[in-house]
């Protein structure tokens, strides 16, 4: 069975580690995708929003330097675009609303993040 693309897709990164967003990115890349990104914080990660409207998924790191993500999660969500969670934190730490959307604990492997964000994307 052939793995979906990312070929034509734009995906935000919103991860404030360097080596770790270097790696989504990279992965994603390899799928097709165009990145956004990676930003590393909520206001850059907003104007990233702004700026490029046709976003189809999101990738968040939840703390970026000690500020939630969840203004961006917002934002995303008003747009309709598919979200993923990246985050050390538990289920617990992320509010009602945004409960629907996949939670991945950290460490990542960021090929299956990708793998995650083509078959999201697919269905």
């Amino acid at each position: 069975m052939t793995e979906p693309s990312l070929t034509g897709r734009s995906v935000l990164v919103v991860e404030n580690e360097y080596l770790i967003a270097v790696a989504l990115q990279l992965a994603l890349e390899e799928r097709g995708a165009t990145v956004v990104g990676p930003a590393p914080s909520v206001e850059s990660a907003l104007n990233l929003i702004d700026d490029h409207p046709e976003l189809d998924a999101a990738i968040l790191d939840i703390n970026l330097d000690g500020t939630t993500a969840f203004p961006v999660a917002d934002r995303l969500c008003e747009k309709r675009c598919r979200l993923v969670f990246m985050t050390g934190y538990d289920a617990v730490a992320i509010p009602a609303r945004f409960q629907s959307h996949t939670r991945l604990e950290k460490p990542v492997d960021a090929a299956a993040v990708a793998g995650l964000i083509a078959t999201e994307i697919a269905s």
